[in-house]
């Protein structure tokens, strides 16, 4: 049987290293698009066998260059997705709203089988959130397009390679003081990328079409308990305070203007709303694909590079002689 084509835009993040292991060790072939391919292609042909994988370099939005890509395509995944605005181009709009719309076009166009599209959870309820109308209204334009695409809404994504538990740990190891917003109750279903991975696989091999698939892990765990997690993997003792909105409102204004921003007033707005299953949607578990990977248990086999002395930081693992 002739191995599917996937056409995968983003694929040098840490969902998409995780999802080309997984598609390339089943035979199925890929096109990675990336903007920069002296930065990245180092880090994507990595992830699979010579003859698996074509990486092309090209701007996203250049319509010309990525419709010729969809000739030989059958499949689109687009996981591009940003958490914060830059000037430019890099516009919630852009990326979430605009360039997803194009990419639906293209698939009715050239007839492909699937669009699998990566969105977020919890979005319908932040209304007041530009990147969660962002997210919306792109995944609007998607259905009209294109009503066989597949919207996958995960909830914190987490690996080594993250953005969410190495920035926590980074932050856990250096203040004395860590500030709880909204008192650290917001709740969040994490999931794994090998997990994520997986269910997009199922998502292809079964050619599971039309439908909005809520992606969570196996557990439940609000803000303060995930810090608290963080704290006794790393062995280090905080004190967690919960920030009142009008200071937590200063300080997003403050970390924003960093160049990679620790939090911006859009992402605490965010922080306001649970991210886990709305109950609208089915989820990974209800088409079969359960997460099998805990959120202490893995982040475990990571943490030690945020201990002082690293790996074997503590005397548990001197040999008594």
């Amino acid at each position: 049987m002739k191995p599917k084509n996937c056409l995968i835009f983003g694929g040098s993040g840490q969902i998409g290293r995780h999802l080309i292991r997984k598609l390339t060790k089943n035979n199925l072939k890929v096109t990675v698009v990336t903007r920069n391919i002296h930065q990245k292609s180092y880090r994507i042909k990595t992830q699979a066998n010579a003859g698996y994988i074509e990486i092309i370099e090209s701007n996203i939005f250049d319509e010309a260059k990525i419709r010729k890509l969809f000739e030989n395509a059958e499949i689109c995944i687009n996981l591009i997705g940003i958490l914060y605005e830059k000037r430019g181009i890099n516009s919630f709009n852009n990326i979430h709203t605009v360039f997803p719309s194009l990419l639906a076009k293209l698939c009715k166009e050239y007839r492909l089988k699937q669009f699998i599209h990566l969105s977020a959870l919890g979005i319908n309820e932040a209304t007041d959130s530009h990147y969660a109308k962002s997210k919306l209204e792109g995944e609007k334009n998607i259905t009209n397009n294109f009503p066989l695409s597949t919207i996958l809404r995960p909830s914190v994504v987490y690996s080594v390679d993250d953005k969410f538990t190495t920035n926590f740990m980074t932050l856990l190891n250096r203040l004395p003081i860590f500030p709880l917003y909204y008192s650290g109750k917001t709740k969040f279903t994490p999931i794994h990328c090998s997990d994520l991975a997986d269910i997009i696989y199922h998502v292809i091999t079964n050619n599971i079409n039309s439908n909005i698939l809520e992606c969570i892990g196996p557990e439940t765990i609000s803000l303060k308990q995930i810090i608290e997690k963080l704290l006794k993997l790393l062995e280090k003792k905080r004190i967690l305070f919960p920030i009142p909105l009008p200071l937590a409102k200063i300080s997003a204004k403050f970390f924003q203007l960093f160049p990679t921003p620790l939090l911006t007033e859009d992402q605490l707005r965010l922080l306001k709303y649970d991210n886990i299953p709305s109950g609208k949607y089915k989820t990974n578990f209800d088409i079969g694909v359960p997460s099998l990977r805990f959120f202490e248990r893995e982040v475990k086999k990571y943490c030690y590079m945020w201990k002082d002395g690293g790996q074997y930081s503590t005397e548990k693992y001197i040999e008594k002689k």
